[in-house]
Formats: C-alpha cells, sequence, structure tokens
C-alpha cells in the first residue's frame, strides 16, 4: 500500500527538540514528514545546558537546535519555517492550515511547547543568556551553588522551588508575586525551619544592574540584589490546535497522553513541554522516540522511495 503523494505520513508542529527527534527518527524510517516550526522554541533562550547527555562541556540551546536540523537535513528532511494556524480532519487525514497553503498527513504530532507567564523583568533576554534570570531550577541549580538566590512564590507550588533551590545554596529568598501572602502558616514554618527568608512584600519589577545582577524591587519600597533569581513564572501549554479537535488538556492546557505519547484524539501524538510532565530536554526527546516508532509501526506499510 502506497499513500498519495500529496499525504505525508507525519506533520510535526514545533521544531524544538521534541519535533526534530521525532522527525529524524521518522526519516530514519523512510517515512514522508513535513515539519513546520514557527520559531519560538524555548530551548533557543537557554545560554548553556549541563545537564543534557553527551555534552560535557555543556551545550548552547541555538547550537542544539542548529545540531538537530543539520541531522535531520541529513536524512532528507526540512523544517519549513511557518506557523500551523488551524488544523482540522477531513476525508480522514489532518489538514494543517498556514500562511501560504495546507499541509495533509496521515497523523500528526503536536510539539508546540509552552508559553511563559509575564513579569516585568529588565533586559529580558540580555537577563536569560547572562544567567542572572533562570528558568528551570531542575536544569541548572547545581550550576548555582553558593550563589544568592531569589525565588518567586506560584499558586500552584508556592514553597517547592525555594525548597528544592535550599539544596543548593544557604542563601535562599522567596518572594511573593501579589500583595497579600497566599503561604500558609504550615508553609511559613518549612521555610523557617529550612533556612529559606521570606519576603512578603510583593515583587513589582525587576532591574539588572551594571553587572547583571538582577534587583528586585518590592512593593514597600525596598530592593533586593542577589546573584540569579527564578521567576518561576508560571505557563500555559500551546495545546489550542490539539484542544480544539477534542485533545483532553490537564492543568496549564498541557495535553494528555497514553504510554505511546498518543492523545485522546486518534492519530495525533504530543510530546515535550506542552504534556503533562517534566519539563526537560531529555525527556522530550525520549517521548519524540517513543511516539516516532509507534507512528511508523501504526502507519499503513510502504514501499522505500528512492
Amino acid at each position: 500500500m502506497t499513500t498519495s503523494p500529496d499525504v505525508h505520513d507525519t506533520l510535526i508542529i514545533g521544531g524544538g527538540p521534541g519535533g526534530l527527534t521525532a522527525a529524524i527518527y521518522l526519516r530514519r524510517f523512510t517515512r514522508k514528514v513535513a515539519v513546520f516550526d514557527k520559531g519560538n522554541s524555548r530551548l533557543s533562550l537557554i545560554p548553556v545546558s549541563h545537564n543534557y547527555p553527551g555534552f560535557p562541556e555543556g551545550v548552547a540551546g541555538a547550537e542544539l537546535l542548529a545540531n538537530l536540523r543539520e541531522q535531520l537535513e541529513r536524512y532528507g528532511g526540512a523544517v519549513t519555517d511557518a506557523e500551523i494556524l488551524s488544523l482540522r480532519i477531513e476525508d480522514g487525514t489532518f489538514v494543517g492550515e498556514y500562511d501560504g497553503g495546507e499541509v495533509r498527513a496521515l497523523t500528526v504530532l503536536i510539539a508546540t511547547g509552552i508559553v511563559d507567564a509575564s513579569l516585568p523583568i529588565e533586559r529580558w533576554r540580555d537577563a536569560v543568556a547572562s544567567g542572572a534570570v533562570r528558568l528551570c531550577p531542575v536544569c541548572d541549580g547545581y550550576d548555582v551553588i553558593d550563589k544568592r538566590i531569589a525565588v518567586i512564590s506560584s499558586e500552584k507550588n508556592p514553597i517547592g522551588h525555594a525548597m528544592f533551590m535550599r539544596s543548593f545554596s544557604e542563601d535562599v529568598t522567596l518572594f511573593d508575586r501579589t500583595e497579600g501572602s497566599i503561604l500558609d502558616a504550615e508553609e511559613r514554618q518549612r521555610l523557617e525551619a529550612a533556612g529559606v527568608r521570606y519576603v512578603r512584600s510583593a515583587v513589582r519589577e525587576v532591574t539588572m544592574g551594571d553587572d547583571m545582577k538582577p534587583v528586585l524591587h518590592t512593593g514597600d519600597g525596598k530592593a533586593h540584589e542577589f546573584d540569579v533569581m527564578y521567576p518561576m513564572l508560571g505557563e500555559t501549554a500551546r495545546s489550542d490546535l490539539a484542544a480544539k479537535l477534542g485533545a483532553e488538556t490537564a492543568d496549564c492546557g498541557e495535553l494528555v497522553v497514553d504510554d505511546f505519547q498518543c492523545t485522546t484524539v486518534p492519530g495525533m501524538y504530543a510530546v515535550g513541554d506542552v504534556v503533562r510532565g517534566l519539563n526537560q530536554i531529555s525527556v522530550a526527546a525520549g517521548q519524540a522516540a517513543v511516539a516516532a516508532t509507534r507512528i511508523h509501526n501504526t502507519l499503513p506499510w510502504t514501499l522505500r522511495q528512492k
């Protein structure tokens, strides 16, 4: 059985580590793949990752993305730099619309990631690039050992990130995000027992000093300087395309998937930060391997085209 030349085996939406890894696997399975990416991969913000396997000196996010694209090209794949604006099912195939046309596929893989919530931080990209503002305690807690660390509370896990960072430094301070403490008495006691300072006046803005040290300005008019801060912004999954087709979502819009990364919509898979679970590059890559293999094994058998 062969598929129509106008229909791809898989449409991959998102060109971050998850989407590109899945594309590499599928091309090595000799599948016809279309990859669309609008250029907002969160990986591009990471100055250096030291916990991704195989890079003992660390690897810059932009470099890793470039390497993955180059690897895909070696197997005849490519990335279309365009945003899929809508997705529908028509005559048994998925149809993605973008500015300039449509693309059709038997299956679709969502690798669109998340959007961080906002907090007024001066020179945001420079601050992240310099390591003054960091987004993932799990990724780089080791890299800020013994630094002066500021953590902003989050609604769903108000003290958890500060307690986690206490493993790496004796100088950790937790700030509220909004006026009026969201911590209960037990949580404040846990902070005190762990030696984590707690500033109840909410952070209004963050400026960067000449030496790229973050300065947190609170509602009481005080300024607090640190070596590094974790804003713990909160996030929303970019899952609208899948949700509009009926895919089940969980907290923050993250997609619910089975053991093979399939959503509740048959033929639609999802990997990476858009999926409920641990947001890590290595996790996204592993999920991509599982999803791509499952897709290949469930698609109709095809004759290899030279």
